[in-house]
Order: structure tokens, then sequence, then C-alpha cells
């Protein structure tokens, strides 16, 4: 009978990271390490998408010593210096995903920044102006991003990251007229596909905790506001959650060893 050890993983988003609050947040970071084999942020790192405020969280998490992996957010793209932004973490102990997939202790993670567009019967068409179809474009690429890594994944354990939300559940709380403008349902499609284990995003500060898709994978919002707000004695501000890892897996190389998915 095969044996299993677990991979313990921590996720948080919307951290929002200035040098200002540096002193507030890397207590959440550090504790979450402190639980954690690997610690996942879900978008918006920096507040005003500024290279300076990246390089100010690649210098704050340097001692933090497990893997780190990150997708960017809105508030990233803010500053139109994403391209600086993610030259300013490439030396850091962070690992930018963006279509991109790896494994750690044979447990694979997926991710992208998502997009827009609203849920369900309601989300938005590639119809009218062009201005709308560049919009839904977008979508439609982060979409396909978001299969084309988790494709890459060859382990029945698949994790995705995502800023925005793939499902109305966890985004509903936030006043409705501003529900597609926090995620969409293309990317619901892709988590259900592949079987995904657990997928978690940011970006409603007000939303929901957890949901479910439609074919029942468990998607959990990770705002730091959201968490910090619902907060109990006995509960961190952070969502931790507890993978299988065969045995198999554990014998063949280092434990925190990380690899891109589907390498030999």
């Amino acid at each position: 009978m095969e044996s299993h050890s677990k991979l313990r993983i921590a996720a948080v988003a919307d951290l929002h990271f200035t040098k200002q609050v540096s002193a507030t947040l890397m207590p959440v970071l550090e504790q979450a390490m402190g639980h954690a084999d690997v610690l996942l942020l879900c978008g918006d790192l920096t507040h005003h998408g500024l290279a300076e405020e990246a390089a100010e969280l690649a210098k704050a998490v340097v001692a933090l010593r497990n893997p780190i992996l990150a997708v960017l957010g809105n508030h990233d793209y803010h500053g139109d210096q994403q391209e600086e932004i993610k030259r300013a973490l490439a030396d850091s102990p962070i690992t930018l995903l963006d279509g991109d997939a790896v494994e750690i202790r044979g447990v694979g993670f997926a991710g992208t920044k998502g997009f827009a567009g609203g849920f369900g019967r309601r989300v938005l068409e590639p119809w009218g102006e062009a201005v709308v179809r560049s919009f839904v474009q977008v979508g439609v690429e982060e979409a396909l991003k978001l299969e084309s890594s988790l494709a890459k994944i060859q382990s029945r354990q698949r994790i995705a990251l995502l800023h925005y939300a793939p499902i109305q559940e966890t985004v509903e709380g936030e006043p409705p007229e501003i529900w597609p403008f926090l995620g969409s349902s293309r990317l619901e499609e892709p988590l259900d596909r592949f079987q995904v284990t657990a997928a978690f995003h940011g970006h409603a500060h007000h939303g929901r905790m957890e949901g479910r898709t439609r074919a029942g994978v468990p998607v959990y919002n990770v705002s730091l506001p959201l968490m910090l707000r619902m907060a109990q004695p006995d509960r961190t501000p952070f969502r931790l959650l507890e993978v299988e890892v065969p045995a198999t897996v554990e014998t063949a190389g280092a434990r925190d060893g990380m690899r891109p998915a589907g390498a030999s």
C-alpha cells in the first residue's frame, strides 16, 4: 500500500506592498511560511504598480526560505511597469507564473492573472464595438494561458493561482454592479476540465472566502483584506491547504525541489 506525505500550502492575495506597509505585512508572510512548505501570492503584489514597490517586496522576502509562487494582479499593471516589476522580482525568492507551471514535490502549480468579463449566461461576448471585442479577447487569452499551463502538469495534483475570480460565488458580497469586473467564468472551464485540486484568487476584497465550480473544484478567495476582516482568534489571515504527495516523489529528489512542470 502506497503511503503519502503532505505538502502544506499557504495562500494570500492583495498585499498592495509599499515600503510603508512592510512592517505590517511581513509578520503575515512570516507566519504563513511558518505553517507551510510553499507560499502562494495571488496578485496585487504592489499598490501603484511601480517597480520600486516590487523591489521593496523583493528585499523584504529575501529571508523567507520556502518557495514563493505568485501571479500579478490589476494593481501591478496600473503603472504600466509590469515588465519592470517582473525584472525587479526575477532575482528574489518569488517565482512569477504567467501562463507557466512548476512542480514542487510532485504537486503542479499553474498560474496566470486572469481577467474580467462576468459569469455564466451574462458573460460579456465579443460583439459590437472594437473596444468591447478587444476587452473580451484579453479574457479569452487569459483563459487559454490557464489552460495551457494546466496541460503542462503531469501530476494528478494541480493547483491554480489566479488574481481574478473564476466563479461568481466568491465575489458575492461585493456590489452586484461590479461583479463583471471581478472575474470571468471563462476561467472556470479549464479548472473543471483538468480536475484541479484547488484554485486560489484575490481581487474581491468584500467577496466570499470559498465556493466551488460546476464540477466541484474548491475555489478560495484569499484577498488579505477579506481574510483580516473574517479572522477569528483561531484563524490565520491566509488560507492553508494540505495536499497529499506520494511517498515515491519524496524519495525521488530534494524535498523542496522546484522544477518546470513537464520536465523529466
